[in-house]
Formats: structure tokens, C-alpha cells, sequence
């Protein structure tokens, strides 16, 4: 059995409750033997719920690490939680990627562009293969158009710089990487338009309470998909192949999905934007994005 290790911020929180058992059930279709074996979180409390890290260690039969550097050494793979702060994610992946063990970073990637590119530079300096994706990637309803001509995708969370990741990841799975973006907000609601590098359009829409939806356009012909597959099993299968193999499913590049230029121009502002990075709203000014 190889044995998994978590990197957390506060461990007690939704990822880490259950990727445990889903990594238990996909094993089980897979045929693959992996568990949650040790943990370790900086903050011993979970603001969240209020469970310590020995407690929550207890329930899901994995041991706690005193330290970083311990929970890396007695790993086989490594998971950098932190999905709501991934403000913490270089100082993680400085500890975890000169092990050289294969890791996941979860969603959000990086803060913002900088972090990003220093994550990725970490990994090229250590050799340490890594991938990071937000789970609707794996929506397989985006799978039924191939090369839409045009794509609109809605979608809800608590917060739109944490929860963007998954419009934008589902825009770039399709069309690639943006070129320039404007958003405009409706009440509560934010509407995203995107050109992408492909010279394609796209629309995000968010609200707070907003489902996961996805209409495609090709060729005059119209599909609008409400989804409902099991995305997070698509996630877990892929992580646990990646751990087998090394390989990622994607080109990595899609995590910074760049697309660079700075000229104003209708309105719009080019920029380069990452999609694994939070929109920074500081930046927003006129329905804009500014560098």
C-alpha cells in the first residue's frame, strides 16, 4: 500500500473530510492501492469547526505529523490541501517539492501570477512532478461538443476570487487560454466575458447560489447541459493515475493558461491572467482587469 500524506492549513475542513473515502471507493474501481496515511495542518484548530488535528487524525485513521519535513519523508505521494487559502501554497510547496514526491496541489493554485510561476519554477528545480485543477474539469458534460464555436458556463460558491476557478478551468478545458477578459456585475451577479488566445468567445456567469450549467455552440447548433456528473470521482481517478504514472492528463500550461499583452482597446484591457491563480478585484476599474 502506498501512503498518502495531507498538507493543510487547518486540516478539519470539506476536502480533506472527504477525499479520504473517495480515494478509498476509486481505488477500489481502479484497482489501485492507496490511503490517507498521515496529516499534517499548521493551524492544530480549525477555525471552521473547531477540531484539532489529533482528532481528526483519530477519525480517519491517519497519524499526525509533528512536522512537514516528517509527514514528507514517510509519504509515498503528497496532497497540498488549502483549498480556501492558497495564499499558503508556496511556503507548502517549498517544504514538499524538493522531495521529490509526486504531489497534487488543490484549487486554488496560487494567489496570484507570481506565486504561480514560482510553484512551477520549484518544480522544475526539484524535478518533482506536480499538477494542480479545479474538479470541473472532469465534468464530462463538457465532453459532449467538441471545439465549441462559442461557450457560456454558469456557476456559484461563497465567493467569486475563490470560486472563479472552476468557470475559468471549464472555459479553458474548451477554448484555451484567455486573451482578455471584462466583467461587468448585475446585483449580485458577475458576468465575465472572455476572448481566448483561440480567438473565441466565452461567458462566465456567478452567483453565490448559481448551479453548475454549460451551453456550447457549434455551428449554429445549440446544447445547454445542466451539470450533474460526479466530477470530484473524475478528480480522484486522475490524481490516482498521476500517482501510478507521473503523467498528467492535460498539459500543465492549461494551470497558467497565459496569454500575455497590455493594451487597452474598446474598452477592454488585455492582461495575462492564470487561471489557477484568484482574480484579484483590487485590479478591477471600469468593468476591467488592469495589470
Amino acid at each position: 500500500m502506498k501512503k498518502i500524506g495531507f498538507v493543510d492549513y487547518f486540516i478539519s475542513e470539506w476536502h480533506a473530510d472527504n477525499y479520504p473515502a473517495w480515494i478509498e471507493r476509486i481505488c477500489a474501481e481502479m484497482g489501485a492501492d492507496y490511503k490517507v496515511a498521515y496529516a499534517w495542518a499548521e493551524l492544530d484548530t480549525s477555525p471552521v469547526d473547531g477540531i484539532s488535528t489529533a482528532e481528526w487524525c483519530e477519525k480517519f485513521g491517519a497519524e499526525r505529523c509533528a512536522t512537514i519535513d516528517a509527514l514528507c519523508e514517510k509519504s509515498d505521494v503528497i496532497v497540498i490541501l488549502s483549498p480556501s487559502n492558497p495564499e499558503t501554497h508556496l511556503r507548502y510547496a517549498e517544504a514538499v517539492l524538493k522531495y521529490g514526491k509526486r504531489t497534487y496541489i488543490d484549487k486554488t493554485f496560487a494567489p496570484d501570477a507570481k506565486t504561480a510561476k514560482e510553484i512551477f519554477a520549484l518544480g522544475e528545480r526539484y524535478n518533482t512532478p506536480f499538477f494542480s485543477t479545479s474538479a470541473l474539469r472532469y465534468a464530462t458534460e463538457l465532453d459532449s461538443v467538441d471545439a465549441p464555436d462559442s461557450l457560456l458556463v454558469t456557476g456559484g460558491g461563497s465567493n467569486l476570487p475563490e470560486y472563479f476557478i472552476h468557470l475559468g478551468e471549464m472555459v479553458v478545458k474548451k477554448m484555451g487560454a484567455f486573451r482578455c477578459v471584462k466583467a461587468a456585475r448585475n446585483g449580485s451577479q458577475w458576468v465575465i466575458s472572455a476572448k481566448t488566445a483561440s480567438g473565441k468567445d466565452a461567458t462566465m456567469i456567478y452567483g453565490s447560489a448559481m448551479p453548475y450549467n454549460v451551453y456550447m455552440e457549434k455551428d449554429g447548433k445549440e446544447t445547454w447541459k445542466s451539470i450533474k456528473s460526479p466530477f470530484f470521482d473524475g478528480l480522484i481517478a486522475d490524481m490516482l493515475r498521476f500517482f501510478e504514472t507521473g503523467e498528467t492528463s492535460f498539459d500543465p500550461a492549461e494551470t497558467l493558461a497565459v496569454s500575455s499583452g497590455n493594451s487597452c482597446s474598446a474598452g477592454q484591457i488585455h492582461i495575462s491572467l492564470e487561471i489557477g491563480c484568484f482574480l484579484d478585484f483590487s485590479r478591477l476599474s471600469n468593468g476591467c482587469f488592469h495589470q
